[in-house]
C-alpha cells in the first residue's frame, strides 16, 4: 500500500474510528490518540494488508482492542456526552430542542451504561450505520451473536427510556 492507497482507503474512515472510540472511552482527547495510534498502525503495516480481506472491519477492531486497553490502563470513565452531535434546528422551538437534547443524553448515557459487547454492538449498527456481517467481522463473534447482543440492548434502551419517561425524569 502506498500514501495514495493509504490516503483513499484508511483516511476516509477515520471519523467513524474516531465516533466508535469515542462511544468506547467517552474522552475526545483519549479517542483522538486512540485513532491516531491506529492510523500509524496502519501505515506501519502497510505491507501486510494485501493479505486482510476487508480493511474497514480489521482497523475497527484495532481500534476496538486499543480503545479497551486504553480504558483498562486508566481505570476511569468520563462522561463528556456532548461532543458529536448538534441538535439545534430552525424549525423547533428552543423547548422542543431541549427535550430532544436530553432525550438523546438519557439514551447515550444508558448505551454507555449497557455490557461491553452490547455497547459495541450498538454503537457500530445505529450509529455508525454497519451491515450485521462488518459487525460479526469487526467484533469477531457470529452473525447469532451480533443479533442477540443488538436486540437485548435495544430492549434494555427501550425499557429504560419508558421507565424514565413514566416518571419524568
Amino acid at each position: 500500500m502506498d500514501i495514495r492507497e493509504y490516503k483513499t482507503t484508511i483516511l476516509p474512515i477515520k471519523n467513524k474510528l474516531y465516533r466508535f472510540t469515542l462511544g468506547i472511552i467517552k474522552d475526545a482527547a483519549e479517542a483522538q490518540d486512540v485513532v491516531q495510534e491506529v492510523l500509524i498502525k496502519v501505515w506501519n503495516k502497510r505491507d501486510e494488508l494485501d493479505h486482510i480481506n476487508n480493511i474497514e472491519a480489521w482497523c475497527m477492531r484495532l481500534t476496538k482492542n486499543l480503545a479497551i486497553d486504553k480504558l483498562r490502563s486508566k481505570h476511569r470513565r468520563t462522561e463528556d456526552i456532548e461532543t458529536t452531535y448538534s441538535l439545534s434546528s430552525n424549525e423547533s422551538t428552543p423547548f422542543e430542542q431541549t427535550a430532544v437534547k436530553d432525550s438523546v443524553s438519557k439514551i447515550k448515557n444508558m448505551i454507555a451504561d449497557l455490557p461491553q459487547k452490547q455497547k459495541e454492538v450498538i454503537l457500530l449498527r445505529d450509529i455508525e450505520g454497519f451491515s450485521y456481517q462488518e459487525i460479526s467481522d469487526t467484533l469477531n463473534m457470529s452473525l447469532a451473536q451480533v443479533k442477540t447482543n443488538l436486540f437485548r440492548a435495544r430492549q434494555r434502551i427501550k425499557a429504560l427510556f419508558l421507565k424514565t419517561e413514566s416518571y419524568g425524569l
